[in-house]
Parts: C-alpha cells; structure tokens; sequence
C-alpha cells in the first residue's frame, strides 16, 4: 500500500475543467478507500475550490495526491491560482460572504468538510488551498 503517492493535476481555465476536478476527485477518493460519505465530501469541497479557482483567481490549477499507508488512505486538494489574492482570509472563511453572486459556502463549507484545510493568500499575491480528508482503515 505504501510507495510514491499517486498525483493527477488538472489545469482549471473552464467550466469543463470543473467536471474534470470532480472526477478525479472522486476516483481518487474510491482509490483511497472512502465510504461514499467521505466521497461526497471530498467531491463537494472540490467542486467548490475548483469553481473559486477559476471564478475569483482566473484560473489555475488542482493537484490531487492519494497517500496511502496500511492504516489509513488520504486525499490531498491543492488549488493555486495567480489571481488577486484574498485580502481578509478570516472573513472570507465567514459563511455568507461573498464577493460575486454565490450564496459565500465555498471556503468555510470546504474547510468544515475536511480534516485539514489551510489557506495562503495576499492582495496580488494569488491563493493557496490545501484540504485533506482521510479514510482510517482496520488493523
């Protein structure tokens, strides 16, 4: 079960590419072991970082790694985007903010979904997101 994670990156410049987050998203979640629960989870919390990547950073990309081990199975999001950055992480994060015309679930919906979430962001700087979800297997 152990060895070099297994990677998929995808290119975010379209809705199109949106899709594509989520399914590898998922087949990743599946690879690691997932109920269909944690799936969700995993597919819902990259939709909604893929859609900000492509709305508010213009564009960027995801990474999706699966670290697996004998005891557990992890999926890693990361999204980077060379947009014009977050210039208040913490309000951001707050559920109903928005600055376009969504209902301002995204981050703080994604954080609540993942077991690790952590946000690198600054005025002109782009965004960094990474989240991580992890499947405990039996001994």
């Amino acid at each position: 079960m152990s060895g070099a994670p297994a990677t998929t990156s995808v290119a975010i410049t379209s809705e199109t590419d949106i899709v594509q987050v989520r399914q590898a998203a998922r087949e990743a979640a599946v690879s690691a072991g997932f109920s269909l629960v944690q799936q969700t989870k995993l597919v819902t919390a990259a939709s909604e970082l893929a859609r900000n990547t492509l709305v508010y950073g213009g564009g960027g990309r995801a990474e999706i790694v699966v670290e697996e081990s004998a005891l557990a199975g992890t999926v890693r999001l990361t999204f980077v985007d060379s947009g014009p950055g977050i210039p208040d992480i913490d309000l951001a994060l707050t559920d109903g903010y928005t600055t376009g015309s969504g209902l301002g679930l995204g981050l703080g919906g994604a954080r609540r979904l993942a077991d690790r979430f952590s946000i690198d962001s600054a005025p002109g700087k782009g965004t960094r997101i990474e989240l991580s979800i992890t499947a405990r297997r039996k001994p």
